[in-house]
């Protein structure tokens, strides 16, 4: 209680008065050189890291605040490049499509934002909701709630019958053949259109499904879902918009159109050929590999009843192949950006991610780049977020224990602060 009551004076006092915060830090990550910093004071006024100090500096002024870190390892807030911040795929799912309201769509993000930031995420990318993904980052840079920053891009676009499109598996009437606006497009305008039509929403990615999904009520999980032109003609648009691309994508042909097309990302990647490696390596494209989601979704696919029939063949086939893919595409010298899609899980357990790169084969270090450094180049947020440098965020973090030599104390985050704020400690 006393502990408690320490935190709430110390972050009443903090927002209130406005001064300094002094984190006195055991060890620190430093990113950039990829080495660990011991005994070091981080010097935060505002939003901002304003100086970083060798051994434990006092405060200059009484009105300072000191923050205790020294037994704790200290890093940049971590930026995951999947995340659904709308919903948490369960066996209700697929009924809350229909019955749930934006309101209540807005309510249930709240939580999941909150889970986010609260385990160490203080950026993400979010890749496909109802719109309401939108005002949530509005409302989050706005301080009306509390979650980390989102960069977001609104509705996925998908192509008629394709992994995205909303419709599948409804009944006649339920907006029989949506067309761009609602992120359905079967042609060169209509890809064009949806992309105009995302920016005017204010998203900030496009994101498109290149092939079938795992969770989509369709029948295949891998099939190619767009031309070739189609993808071209949405990456053009996006980037006359100032707007990179994502792709989600399983199978091999639907990536190759997605790379050769543009994209930035791709998502998943589970049937990755070699060939295809080679062909991100040449289009500097990244692959988000979303393991954590993929040993979810085997794992949810053997309880009777959690998801529809016709998904559970695809979750038990692609679920076990994705680390696998990401093992070898890592070790081919692919470039690889953190993301878990966060939601396909529950919300708050991004962190598990780490542990599954590192089994299979990242080094601690270079997973923890992926997720900071790499993140935030993506975002041209590369000034700004990703390492503890004067000038940047302070959006920091903290682990217990020293992640190059313990990678799964970064599913337990003991300290949060984003922008200056303390949300956790």
């Amino acid at each position: 209680m006393k502990n408690i009551l320490q935190l709430i004076i110390l972050l009443l006092t903090i927002s209130v008065t406005g001064q300094n915060i002094y984190l006195h830090c055991g060890k620190v990550i430093d990113t950039k050189s990829g080495s660990t910093l011991s005994e070091k004071t981080i010097i935060v006024s505002g939003d901002k890291i304003i100086a970083i100090e060798n051994g434990y500096v006092a405060p200059k002024s009484s009105d300072d605040v000191v923050v205790d870190l020294k037994d704790k390892t200290v890093m940049p807030g971590l930026i995951d490049m999947h995340v659904h911040i709308e919903k948490e795929f369960g066996p209700r799912t697929r009924l809350e499509r229909y019955i749930l309201n934006e309101s209540e769509i807005a309510f249930n993000s709240v939580m999941y934002a909150k889970a986010t930031l609260l385990s160490g995420f203080t950026t993400v990318r979010d890749l496909g909701g109802s719109g309401v993904n939108i005002s949530i980052r509005n409302a989050i840079n706005a301080d009306k709630i509390e979650g980390p920053r989102i960069f977001t891009a609104g509705k996925t676009i998908s192509s008629t019958g394709g992994h995205g499109d909303s419709t599948n598996g409804a009944k006649k009437g339920l907006l029989d053949d949506p067309g761009p606006e609602d992120g359905v497009v079967n042609s060169v305008d209509d890809a064009k259109k949806a992309v105009r039509q995302r920016y005017k929403n204010g998203a900030d990615w496009i994101k498109i499904t290149a092939t079938g999904g795992v969770l989509s009520v369709a029948k295949s999980g891998d099939n190619p879902q767009f031309t070739l032109e189609e993808v071209k003609a949405i990456c053009d648009a996006a980037k006359d918009y100032g707007m990179h691309v994502a792709a989600h994508a399983h199978g091999d042909e639907g990536m190759q159109r997605a790379i050769i097309g543009g994209v930035k990302t791709i998502e998943h990647g589970t049937y990755m050929s070699d060939e295809t490696m080679d062909l991100m390596k040449k289009y500097d494209a990244y692959l988000v590999p979303t393991i954590t989601a993929g040993k979810e979704v085997e794992e949810k696919a053997k309880i009777k009843g959690f998801y529809p029939d016709i998904v559970v063949p695809k979750a038990l086939a692609v679920g076990p192949q994705i680390q696998g893919t990401f093992a070898k595409a890592y070790k081919r010298g692919v470039n690889i950006a953190f993301g878990t899609d966060a939601g396909v899980f529950k919300h708050g357990f991004s962190g598990k991610e780490f542990g599954y790169m590192v089994e299979a084969g990242m080094p601690e270090m270079e997973a923890i780049q992926s997720a900071t450094i790499t993140n935030a180049m993506l975002l041209s947020m590369e000034n700004e977020l990703g390492q503890i440098q004067e000038g940047f965020f302070a959006d920091i973090i903290a682990v217990n224990d020293n992640p190059i030599k313990k990678i799964s104390t970064m599913e337990h985050v003991v300290f949060v602060m984003k922008g200056g704020k303390i949300y956790k400690q």
